[in-house]
């Protein structure tokens, strides 16, 4: 069974992160983080900064979505813009040297892009015949173990039925010249994240829950896609257990494939990925990490926050906080939207609000007589109370 921690069970002890004068405008001594972790600033200046993919030689591609530009992060900490002008180019993926843009509508790809990041050379349209609606129509991409790249498309609308060709609320998959469109998943509102298990190859994503039910319904989804053709209930179901008041007595919840996880109501779940790092204790490998961009349209804020997913036997154990404190009572400074997992086990977490790029990192020994990786002065952890999750 699922052990989700809060505040009235469970409490796992915390540190508080000290500041750091690196950390700029944001106020890193907020975040908390289990013992033995750091925060620090990776990059500072990505405003707008959304979904990021990992190049070969360590860059990171970072999509946005209001500023309609592309970011490209070297090793380094150079901070590129190598696109501008583009239509919510929020989704980014790379493969064999190419970096692939996911624009509302269509997928670019920009060939050779980091022997280019001064100047890129144009990019190559692969498929232009995804809907042009903006409502959900912005896309986090991804390429799957099968090589091929997956692409959703969310809901026109809060809640609405189907239209009859099947363009919306899905996951689709495409091979990497833009062709072979397949459906893999229907019946998902708007996801705006997902991976792979490194052990099973399985899929799991994040999923929206529809708006103006109150509070507390519906929560948002973590869902698993162990195979193609799976239906995840919308928008005739939400969390598995709710039927839609509009719409949901034409079908049965128990006609749908139900979520591994009620992540919350209103969280708004995003990036999410499986650590598969070495530089974290080995109790956190292959566990899944969450984003939650957090609420805007609820009376008490809720997300703000970077959650874990532990699973046990390919199902879910415990559901917990990890990084927390971009939300101050009612008030909130930033807003994660994607997390990365990089070749030195460190997990960067992009902020759209602060604009900037957080390197999560592992030192238990980390004092401050100890150089900071990279050269960059990160916070130093110390603590200085325990409190509940």
């Amino acid at each position: 069974m699922l052990r989700t921690t809060n505040k009235r069970v469970l409490p796992l002890f915390m540190f508080l992160c000290c500041f750091s004068a690196a950390a700029g405008n944001s106020p890193l001594d907020k975040i908390k983080l289990p013992p033995g972790f750091a925060i620090s600033i990776y990059a500072g200046d990505v405003p707008g900064a959304r979904s990021m993919a990992l190049g070969t030689n360590s860059t990171v591609f970072v999509g946005t979505f209001r500023e309609g530009k592309i970011y490209a992060v070297t090793k380094e900490r150079k901070v590129y813009t190598i696109a501008a002008g583009l239509n919510a180019p929020n989704g980014v993926a790379f493969r064999n040297g190419s970096l692939y843009v996911a624009e509302i509508g269509r997928i670019l790809r920009y060939d050779n892009i980091e022997s280019s990041l001064t100047r890129p050379a144009n990019p190559v349209v692969i498929n232009d015949k995804f809907p042009k609606d903006t409502h959900h129509g912005w896309k986090f991409i991804a390429f799957g173990p099968d090589g091929l790249l997956y692409v959703p498309v969310g809901a026109p609308c809060n809640i609405c039925e189907p239209d009859p060709d099947h363009r919306y609320a899905l996951i689709s998959r495409i091979r990497p010249d833009g062709s072979g469109y397949e459906m893999f998943a229907r019946g998902v509102r708007n996801s705006v994240g997902f991976d792979w298990d490194p052990q099973t190859k399985e899929m799991w994503f994040t999923d929206n829950g529809r708006d103006w039910l109150g509070d507390d319904l519906p929560a948002d989804e973590l869902n698993h896609a162990p195979k193609a053709g799976l239906h995840f209930g919308y928008p005739y179901c939400h969390q598995g257990d709710t039927p839609d008041p509009e719409l949901g007595a034409k079908h049965s919840c128990s006609e749908f494939t139900p979520p591994a996880v009620k992540l919350g109501p209103h969280v708004a779940a995003l990036g999410m990925r499986f650590y598969t790092g070495k530089m974290f204790p080995t109790e956190y490998r292959n566990r899944i990490f969450i984003a939650q961009h957090g609420s805007w349209n609820r009376s008490q804020k809720s997300g703000y926050r970077v959650m874990m997913v532990t699973l046990k036997d390919n199902k879910p154990d415990k559901y917990e906080v990890f990084a927390e404190g971009w939300l101050q009572g009612e008030s909130n400074w930033g807003r994660p939207v994607d997390v990365l997992v990089m070749p030195d086990g460190a997990l960067l977490v992009s902020d759209d609000q602060a604009g900037v790029i957080y390197r999560i990192s592992y030192q238990p020994q980390h004092s401050a007589a100890t150089p900071p990786a990279h050269g960059r002065q990160q916070t130093s952890c110390t603590p200085r109370q325990s409190l509940p999750v």
